[in-house]
């Protein structure tokens, strides 16, 4: 969680971002804790209540949980949770419009997947 803060969206959302990504990448795993409201408020120059914000959205969606007098942990089945919730917003947010657009070019089916296998990464 070596990440910048942008002023693109609340700072709360990307904290709870950035712990998702970093939970995605295998560099926090299952039953692992988590850095601190404190540690994260002070690596981000941030008020520990945002930082708790952004963590407790996570707790709300099961990813995280509290052991309480010890910290956050990552929960299991987290990552899982994430790949899903992710996956569904790429749906909304990307491959829609994408759909939308094709469709309005008079794109077919055919057109199109040729097109994303030339551009394949």
């Amino acid at each position: 969680m070596n990440e910048l803060l942008t002023e693109s969206k609340s700072i709360y959302l990307q904290i709870s971002e950035m712990i998702e990504t970093d939970i995605l990448r295998g560099i926090l795993l299952e039953e692992e804790q988590v850095p601190s409201t404190n540690e994260l408020a002070k690596r981000y120059t941030i008020n520990p209540a945002t930082a708790g914000k952004g963590v407790n959205l996570l707790v709300d969606e099961g990813i995280l949980y509290k052991k309480r007098g010890i910290g956050m942990f990552v929960a299991t089945g987290a990552r899982e949770k994430i790949l899903s919730k992710r996956r569904t917003a790429f749906v909304e947010s990307h491959l829609r419009p994408l759909l939308a657009e094709a469709k309005s070019l008079g794109l077919t089916k055919s057109e199109l997947l040729n097109m994303i296998e030339e551009n394949d990464l």
